[in-house]
């Protein structure tokens, strides 16, 4: 794997794991849910502060589910960076787009001196 890759990864792997450890709160969207699929988050009696300090949903309309709750996991999608400068080689010189397309990464011949080959970027959907 190319050194670039590893330290991309490694980077987003770090910034992923600070984000749980600081708790953010969930976003709307992953906290609409059936109060029948609610998976308790937090203790009896917590606060709807500490229940979103520790990054769970909160909501306290119906009393017989749980009022703090586990959120639903981000859904995500890949994309093709627009930024040439922005992209991580995904194959060698030469390489066709069918070769790399296989690779399962984005093909543009577009501008020269930059990986026509590159992996995806990973985006979050529906952040409201």
């Amino acid at each position: 794997m190319d050194l670039k890759v590893v330290c991309v990864l490694s980077a987003t792997l770090v910034i992923a794991l600070s984000t749980l450890a600081e708790g953010n709160a969930p976003t709307k969207c992953q906290c609409k849910m059936l109060p029948k699929e609610r998976k308790n988050c937090g203790y009896p009696g917590i606060s709807a502060a500490e229940c979103k300090k520790m990054g769970c949903c909160f909501n306290s309309s119906n009393p017989n589910v749980p009022w703090c709750f586990t959120p639903k996991q981000k859904k995500v999608k890949k994309v093709c960076p627009s930024d040439p400068y922005a992209r991580i080689n995904c194959g060698h010189p030469g390489i066709t787009a069918k070769e790399c397309t296989k690779k399962g990464c984005c093909f543009r011949a577009r501008p020269a001196g930059v990986p026509w080959c590159f992996y995806h970027r990973v985006t979050e959907e529906g952040n409201e």
